[in-house]
């Protein structure tokens, strides 16, 4: 098995492709293990890479702007995950919280984890 340390970004493509090269590899086997090796290096490097600072201002309308902005999802997306597009933007606006129900949903079909969405943060009251 011939791995090297991911030092860059362009490594960390290579490193992509390799684990998708390999993705349905079994496990036990020479190439599972190799997508197991890959798979931490790449851990590893985007914690250093892009690391997730929770401050005292971090809420769950950030996470999910982020996830917006960042991560390539839309605000579409999440209004049809949450039912309707002005429940959406009534999340985002801070003028509704998210129920148990938005989060399950939101964490399951965008992989962000749920403790991050569940925090408490200020909503909005109309004037």
């Amino acid at each position: 098995m011939n791995v090297r340390p991911i030092r860059n970004d362009n490594d960390h493509r290579a490193a992509l492709a390799q684990i998708e090269a390999c993705w349905a590899a079994p496990e036990g086997t020479a190439k599972g293990d190799r997508l197991s090796v890959l798979l931490a290096l790449v851990e590893i490097y985007e914690e250093k890479r892009w690391p997730i600072e929770i401050g005292e201002n971090f809420d769950p309308i950030d996470v999910l702007s982020y996830a917006i902005e960042e991560l390539g999802h839309t605000q579409t997306e999440l209004a049809e995950l949450l039912g309707s597009r002005s429940r959406a933007s009534e999340i985002l606006s801070r003028r509704r919280s998210l129920t148990v129900e938005m989060i399950h949903k939101i964490s399951e079909s965008w992989k962000i984890p749920a403790d991050l969405l569940v925090r408490p943060y200020r909503i909005e009251r109309a004037a």
